[in-house]
């Protein structure tokens, strides 16, 4: 089926938004509000439709040119045919429509949402697939590869070496077998890179040589995070835009407040924890990753700070066995899955007065603050930050409190 259709928002997965003449709600990948289009239906279904666009036939007021060759074949980027202030405001949208229709919360004001610095050029870390065909990431709503020679949301020294790795004729360990790996660049602008996928280790997967060798460089990223410098293993996890990490690391400091014990979920590396041994007396920080427990042991070794008890395990098992006191804060920064139902269960259980929440998936956080509301938290604050520009994807930033918890 093809129809004239015209795009009203933007939809939390990136896709354009409109009506079949039906009426049948309409997902468009790669459109942007107030484009005119003809669309062909590719699926349908009961609730919803989705199509792709034969033509643009009147460009929306928001549509620009992309910077990338490869975008659209691309799964990397959804929105570079987007002007970054319409990726802003959508984003503000997104945040917005979770909270309120899978949150529940009524919100009166605008949430405030930080920008990148940068739209372009900003990303530290990239996942390529290393293969016979070359290297570069996978194509849209596929597993194949999709070659590239450079990308322009990389820091420069990542994507020059990008470059430099598909001009080496990059090849798979094995022939049948393409490798997955994580390519990380420090401040320092060395470029540091891990495997993500098992890689057969009598095989190089890269000819040539030169400033990354695949497997080779186990060395750490250095960074700062406000007063403190870290030493972070290739393959421990770090927000990727470092453009914002002083903002989202002083936004954080000022929801925390200070007292006598904080516990902290997904600590990491101790991108928030050292700064959080500063304002309170003790400090549980509880982390599953091996590589970024020792990470998170030397980094508070170096700064000389003892007051923390590092936990090594599972977030829900670790909450579950615990016995020590009620803390007045928690601050926790899980993966996009949010906290699994025991975690939760558990979360509440504690009783802090202030639950400080650190998301990268809108609708996870709705869904887990509309549980903690259910056990007496309210929403104190939330805003947004743009750690991902050209993408749909926005970090978010909630504070909840308990008035009647110990300290509240």
């Amino acid at each position: 089926m093809e129809a004239e259709v015209e795009i009203t928002a933007l939809a939390a997965g990136g896709d354009g938004v409109a009506r079949l003449p039906d009426g049948l709600a309409l997902f468009v990948p790669l459109a942007a509000p107030g484009d005119r289009v003809r669309i062909r239906v590719t699926e349908r279904h009961r609730r919803f439709a989705r199509a792709e666009i034969n033509e643009v036939l009147v460009a929306g007021p928001g549509r620009c040119a992309p910077r990338c060759p490869v975008f659209g074949r691309c799964g990397g980027c959804a929105w570079q045919h987007l002007e970054y202030s319409v990726q802003v405001q959508a984003k503000q949208a997104i945040l917005r429509e979770a909270l309120v229709r899978i949150g529940g919360w009524v919100l009166a004001d605008e949430i405030p949402l930080t920008p990148s610095p940068a739209p372009y050029g900003y990303r530290t870390r990239a996942r390529l697939l290393v293969g016979r065909e070359g290297i570069g990431y996978r194509r849209q709503g596929s597993h194949a590869l999709c070659a590239i020679d450079g990308c322009p949301i990389l820091v420069p020294s990542l994507d020059a070496e990008v470059g430099r790795l598909a001009g080496a004729r990059c090849v798979s360990p094995e022939p049948a077998e393409q490798g997955e790996w994580e390519l990380v660049a420090g401040q320092d602008g060395r470029v540091r890179s891990h495997p993500v996928k098992s890689h057969p280790s009598k095989s190089h997967p890269v000819k040539g040589g030169g400033p990354t060798e695949f497997g080779a460089a186990r060395d750490r990223i250095e960074l700062r995070a406000g007063q403190d410098a870290l030493a972070v293993s290739a393959g421990t996890f770090i927000q990727a835009n470092l453009g914002l990490h002083d903002a989202l690391h002083a936004a954080v400091l000022d929801s925390v407040g200070r007292g006598r014990h904080a516990i902290e979920l997904h600590a990491g590396a101790g991108f928030f924890t050292l700064a959080l041994a500063r304002r309170f007396e003790e400090v549980e920080a509880i982390e599953v990753a091996s590589s970024a427990v020792a990470d998170l042991r030397a980094n508070l070794l170096s700064a000389g700070l003892e007051r923390v008890r590092v936990v090594e395990g599972d977030v829900e098992e670790v909450l579950k066995s615990r016995l020590g006191p009620r803390p007045e804060l928690v601050l926790l920064d899980p993966p996009r899955a949010g906290l699994s139902p025991g975690a939760l269960e558990s979360l509440a259980e504690l009783s802090a007065a202030r639950i400080v929440y650190l998301s990268c998936d809108p609708a996870t956080l709705a869904r887990d603050s509309a549980r903690l509301r259910e056990r007496g938290y309210a929403l104190e604050s939330i805003q947004g930050f743009d750690l991902f520009p050209q993408t749909p994807h926005v970090e978010a930033l909630a504070v909840l409190t308990r008035g009647d918890a110990p300290g509240g």
